[in-house]
């Protein structure tokens, strides 16, 4: 089955147009183009629709707000809805801010997102109102663990139900899903936290993902998160003494270059609850 989503990937190389963050602009293209995807970067409202309609999927990052960027989301956003191109949304930064957590809310309010993708603290602020974000990052009290993923995943359900998405959590333990199932994914190395960008990346390759297998939004996520998972434990096995984050950032983005079908499907670790 997730071997099934890269195959697809590499053999359609969706064109995915990408209103995202300044901080990691460069790495979500290249993460695309790793993984078999194309990426465009268009931000401007006055061309906004012509370049979402010219691709197929969207992806909505919103780590570095401004107010030029915000109409330009909304509009490729129902433009994407229109043609019926996937739309993903990672909402960097919900809860930190009033403009991140205002902005996230009046997107899923305006947008059907075919996958929301953020750690536990943005996830609860886009289905709660509020959130315990530390910046970009998850509030530790908001830590998925082996003890409370029952009730974080009947969370995520819910709240997929509620929007008609995919709900990616991603973490130590990542959590994938519908409103009736769970990918529980438990690939990934603990250094990857300490490379700015690495979600950022997941959303931009979740995009290509859902708008290469569109039959299949929640296993085609679940194939994005183990990836990059698994790509992550093969990027930490390669380091060397003298390497360090940037080494361990690039090493990853080669993973995912040469990971290929067969290696995803063996190496995924996962349970369906």
């Amino acid at each position: 089955m997730l071997k099934e989503m890269l195959d697809h990937v590499r053999e359609k190389c969706p064109l995915i147009h990408n209103i995202t963050n300044y901080v990691t602009v460069n790495d979500c293209a290249n993460i695309l183009l790793a993984c078999g995807g194309s990426p465009i970067m268009a931000d401007d409202a006055e061309e906004a629709e012509e370049i979402t309609a010219i691709c197929g999927g969207l992806n909505i990052n919103i780590g570095t707000l401004n107010q030029r960027t915000i109409p330009a989301m909304h509009l490729a956003g129902k433009k994407a809805n229109k043609l019926g191109h996937p739309v993903v949304l990672d909402p960097v930064g919900a809860g930190a801010s009033k403009l991140r957590t205002n902005t996230a809310k009046a997107l899923l309010e305006d947008i059907h997102f075919t996958v929301l993708r953020g750690n536990i603290s943005e996830i609860k602020t886009l289905a709660l109102g509020t959130g315990g974000a530390k910046g970009v990052d998850a509030d530790i009290a908001d830590k998925v663990t082996k003890e409370n993923l029952p009730q974080t995943v009947a969370f995520a359900k819910k709240f997929a139900q509620e929007t008609g998405a995919v709900i990616a959590i991603t973490g130590a333990i990542d959590i994938v899903a519908d409103s009736e199932r769970a990918f529980c994914i438990y690939n990934g190395h603990p250094m990857m936290s300490s490379i700015t960008g690495t979600g950022c990346q997941l959303s931009a390759m979740t995009a290509a993902y859902v708008t290469a297998n569109p039959e299949a939004p929640l296993e085609a996520t679940a194939a994005a998160v183990c990836a990059m998972g698994i790509c992550g434990e093969k990027a930490h096995a390669r380091l060397t003494e003298q390497d360090g984050n940037s080494s361990y950032r690039n090493y990853i983005i080669d993973a995912i270059c040469n990971l290929t079908g067969e290696e995803l499907e063996k190496c995924a670790k996962y349970e369906i609850l």
